[in-house]
């Protein structure tokens, strides 16, 4: 996907054309399309990223990103975990039971781990549509 196709599907999910994304950046008519044969400059690609909340890695795909499918498969295991966790017997830290906010802060490092395990899996199992130019 290149650098425009992708923009133009994130511009797409919020319901945005491109023209109305380049008036709403403060864009020059057309400029975005003007990207499929020159490179932008660093400044607007910035702009683009920072409105869609994504990394100027993402956007010239570098960088893989989930789905809302994906983070809603962790946030359904975090949050089974989170409840047994809370309700385990037993769990404790220095002969002191685990308060809440220390299983928080496990289920926090297990989102980070399960994420970059997602991300790693999609580039190994899917390589054809995670390559790098």
């Amino acid at each position: 996907m290149t650098l425009v196709d992708k923009i133009r599907v994130l511009a797409n999910q919020k319901g945005m054309s491109l023209p109305q994304l380049e008036v709403e950046l403060g864009l020059g008519n057309g400029t975005i399309s003007r990207w499929k044969k020159s490179s932008p400059s660093s400044d607007k690609l910035q702009r683009v990223a920072d409105y869609f909340n994504v990394s100027i890695d993402y956007l010239l795909g570098r960088e893989i990103q989930l789905t809302s499918k994906d983070e809603r498969d962790i946030e359904k295991i975090l949050e089974q975990t989170r409840k047994q966790l809370l309700t385990q017997e037993g769990l404790m830290f220095d002969g002191d039971f685990a308060t809440p906010e220390a299983v928080e802060s496990i289920v926090a490092a297990m989102q980070i781990g399960m994420e970059m395990a997602k991300k790693k899996n999609k580039e190994k199992y899917t390589p054809k549509k995670y390559k790098k130019d």
